[in-house]
């Protein structure tokens, strides 16, 4: 099984772990990569789910670490690779003055990746008529794993400590959609400012398209080195019944704003999330990506994994032939457009984790 193969049937099909203590800890609810646990294959670090249906009924077993810190991963029982987990992060074991847990504040993604969900609330999610369907953004709040407003201050503090203790190179923040037309780019510009006065961190912004393009010069200003703004479903019959809030803002101003954000970030330096497996197909997402990368947008191409507590838990995971239908095209056409996930300066498509795309880049293409 080569590696591409291996991890895209990882990602779709979840592991089950003999020791769920060993590394990082593993996490559940929230946004971003959740119900996942970051597994390292050689020098390559995936994101694999561990708390989804799928995961409880996977072939695969990863069995307990070694004295190397070395496990076996078994599919049916037969040994199909090696691996190790990303070292629990010393600055999970500091609180801010007034008692505020780090990891309620910033959390670590994959091995080097310092992530946070500026905002944990979302006008999307707080209205069953609008909210995105697979999204679980409010769960770890309320069981209190976070909090719901990180401050510029607090961001800054837990920054400074995961690059002095745990060596991490770039940030993730993301946010809830917030009622202003700005869309999150304002609290995340705020956010930037804090962190960047304390370390010298590459930061990526995530928010809704601004309805105002001058936020994206704002941002840039801020300190914000790349941009995400994330379609999720391509498809408009498929946005609209999956994400109705979301979907009202059109494919069309979305283009409109990638655009213009790549005029300020430069290309390659904004990307896009699309969840592959909730409807849209291999033709529709391989052709809004070619419209991506021709003016510039690295389409960060991921499995979704249907989380639980959400309206869509119990949706099927995509298939590992289907991801890589997707992929084996993609990885090639964003190396031809000039972009490579090593190139982006910070942020999801750089770090690759949740997705095998970036080891599809490397691929030779056959003659």
């Amino acid at each position: 099984m080569t590696p591409e193969t291996l991890i895209n049937d990882l990602q779709t099909r979840g592991m089950r772990l003999a020791d769920p203590k060993a590394g990082a800890e593993s996490r559940r609810g929230g946004a971003g990569p959740t119900d996942h646990k970051a597994v390292n294959f050689g020098d390559v670090t995936v994101m694999i789910p561990v708390h989804t249906a799928p995961a409880f009924d996977s072939p695969y077993m990863v069995e307990a670490p070694d004295a190397g810190g070395m496990s076996r991963v078994l599919k049916d029982g037969s040994p199909v690779a090696s691996v190790s987990f990303p070292a629990r992060p010393r600055f999970y074991d500091l609180s801010t003055a007034d008692g505020i847990p780090y990891s309620h504040i910033a959390t670590l993604h994959s091995r080097d990746v310092l992530a946070t969900t500026v905002l944990q609330t979302c006008i999307r999610y707080e209205s069953r008529k609008k909210t995105c369907k697979f999204c679980a953004i409010g769960q770890s709040l309320a069981a209190g794993r976070t909090i719901a407003h990180k401050t510029p201050e607090q961001l800054a503090e837990v920054a400074k400590a995961a690059v002095e203790l745990d060596g991490v190179k770039h940030m993730v923040m993301t946010t809830g959609t917030p009622a202003g037309k700005d869309r999150g780019a304002m609290v995340l510009s705020q956010s930037a400012e804090g962190i960047r006065a304390a370390v010298d961190l590459p930061l990526q912004g995530q928010c809704e398209p601004p309805a105002d393009p001058r936020w994206h010069q704002r941002m840039k200003d801020a300190g914000i080195d790349s941009l995400g703004m994330h379609l999720e479903v391509v498809t408009p019959e498929l946005r609209s019944e999956i994400m109705p809030g979301k979907a009202q803002i059109s494919l069309g101003e979305y283009f409109e704003s990638f655009q213009a954000a790549v005029e300020v970030f430069g290309r390659g330096q904004v990307s896009t999330y699309i969840l592959a497996g909730l409807g849209d197909t291999t033709e529709a997402i391989l052709e809004i990506s070619d419209r991506l990368i021709q003016i510039g947008v690295y389409p960060f191409v991921v499995p979704f994994v249907p989380v639980s507590g959400t309206p869509m838990e119990s949706h099927p995971a995509p298939s590992s032939d289907f991801m890589a239908s997707i992929l084996r095209p993609l990885g090639q056409m964003v190396v031809q457009g000039g972009m490579r996930s090593e190139d982006i300066k910070a942020g999801c498509g750089r770090c690759g984790a949740c997705s095998a795309l970036s080891v599809y880049e490397k691929l030779k293409v056959p003659t």
